[in-house]
């Protein structure tokens, strides 16, 4: 249930309501205070609550049910935009293009240190890059691990770009307490139990949507971090599994406008574990942009044809300079048309 307060209400009269209702209801109130109004979401079993005592109180201007199972993470509640941001003044939800960039497996110290120096000099404010590789075939590279991190963690220094890398298990967070954004992939999305966990840190974590997850299905694994107290969860669209053969996966660009109608949290997509294919991870970014995505995911590495994982969807850093010029370009001309409509 969404409670919209009047706009002369003031702070005294709110805490009062949320004492009454949490008291007389046994539900958890959040509040959003926003320019205009305040909502206050009733967050529980709210079929015991009484519509006509709430719109009898001076200050409440309208009521809502909500029958999404979601609360948290819906837009209904938190009607502004969630932006995420770093120590370092990084932002993602802000309205700017963000892209984060770097090699599916971590490889050496310069591999990893070229890679980096070379998309922050192409616009990149993230270095992705996997230390633990989640692989179909227990005989494929499974990364460097706990080398993978502190390789991670070098390059950062010399760069200054935050990391974000993959967790596999609820028993390697305390080894990912120094890691800027937490990735759960897209095997992990229903890793319930992960989540529960990591909804106990204050980490920025990046969801990727299952291989064959409906929207709902992705929302409801935010709302479990989100629960435990962790807001600070971004949605990443990298495509899911159909009967097409064309692509690794489908790139659902359509879930980008619609998670956003439904929810208040930043969406990026990952063009490249999306197509598996490097010639079509560009295309896909400028489409992914032109959509209203928050931000940009792309693998890029030094030498594709020989990389431990995922080559063939990788860029080079030249070719990575193209793609993210192109994208940044896009962004700003589309937010320039959209100010002159308004």
């Amino acid at each position: 249930m969404i409670i919209v307060l009047k706009p002369e209400a003031t702070k005294e009269q709110r805490i009062l309501l949320i004492a009454a209702l949490e008291e007389k209801y046994n539900v958890t109130v959040n509040t959003w205070v926003g320019v205009g109004s305040t909502v206050l979401g009733l967050i529980g079993d709210t079929t015991q609550v009484d519509e006509d005592w709430v719109s009898a109180q001076e200050i409440v201007d309208s009521i809502k049910r909500v029958q999404e199972p979601y609360k948290k993470a819906n837009r209904k509640f938190h009607p502004g935009n969630t932006v995420i941001e770093l120590p370092g003044g990084q932002r993602i939800g802000d309205g700017e293009l963000c892209i984060m960039a770097g090699p599916c497996s971590v490889e050496s110290e310069e591999q990893i240190n070229y890679v980096a120096k070379r998309v922050k000099a192409a616009g990149a404010s993230f270095l992705r890059g996997g230390a633990f590789k989640p692989r179909t075939s227990p005989y494929s590279f499974q990364g460097l691990k706990d080398e993978g991190l502190d390789l991670l963690k070098g390059a950062r220094k010399e760069t200054g770009l935050p990391i974000v890398t993959e967790i596999m298990s609820a028993a390697h967070i305390e080894m990912f307490g120094s890691v800027d954004i937490i990735q759960v992939g897209a095997r992990n999305m229903q890793n319930f139990e992960l989540l529960r966990q990591l909804g106990k840190t204050d980490k920025p974590i990046l969801l990727k949507r299952g291989l064959s997850s409906t929207i709902e299905e992705w929302i409801m694994s935010a709302e479990y971090i989100m629960a435990g107290g962790n807001d600070r969860v971004i949605l990443c669209e990298r495509g899911i599994r159909t009967y097409e053969t064309a692509t690794r996966n489908t790139l659902d660009l359509s879930a980008v406008p619609i998670v956003k109608k439904l929810t208040h949290l930043p969406v990026i997509v990952d063009p490249s574990h999306a197509t598996g294919k490097s010639w079509l991870v560009e295309q896909m970014s400028l489409a992914a942009v032109a959509a209203g995505a928050d931000g940009l995911m792309i693998e890029v590495h030094n030498d594709p044809k020989h990389a431990l994982s995922d080559g063939a969807q990788s860029l080079t850093p030249d070719q990575f300079d193209r793609v993210a010029a192109k994208a940044f370009a896009l962004k700003k001309a589309y937010d320039e048309i959209e100010k002159k409509i308004l």
